[in-house]
């Protein structure tokens, strides 16, 4: 069996990795970080620059869902969370857990 490295998981992810990850400008995150501002808290570094966690991503995950895939308006969005806050991170959850089984059965899948 090949060598893996192990994952390093971050703990807090710049403006431009989370824009990476999501594949959107980093002006599309900037203005998402801007309208959900009571909801996403990102932390400031020493030159003022946005440093977001582990539960900023999880919000802008359920953002992009609603947004890019299903098309909602983020109006609508912004109200879902707020009335709804723990049914879409119930959501968004599953859609995790389930994009991680299928990773896994993907790989399982090569080494057959």
């Amino acid at each position: 069996m090949p060598y893996k490295e192990p994952k390093v998981e971050q703990f807090q992810y710049s403006i431009g990795e989370v824009a990476e990850m999501f594949g959107e400008n980093i002006s599309t995150i900037r203005y998402w970080s801007d309208e959900f501002e009571g909801t996403i808290k990102p932390a400031r570094n020493n030159k003022g620059n946005r440093i977001f966690s582990h539960k900023d991503l999880d919000i802008f995950k359920i953002i992009y869902h609603l947004v890019r895939e299903c098309g909602v308006s983020l109006g609508s969005v912004k109200k879902r969370i707020a009335e709804n806050r723990d049914g879409e991170y119930l959501n968004a959850e599953i859609v995790n857990r389930l994009e991680t089984v299928r990773t896994k059965l993907l790989e399982i899948k090569k080494m057959i």
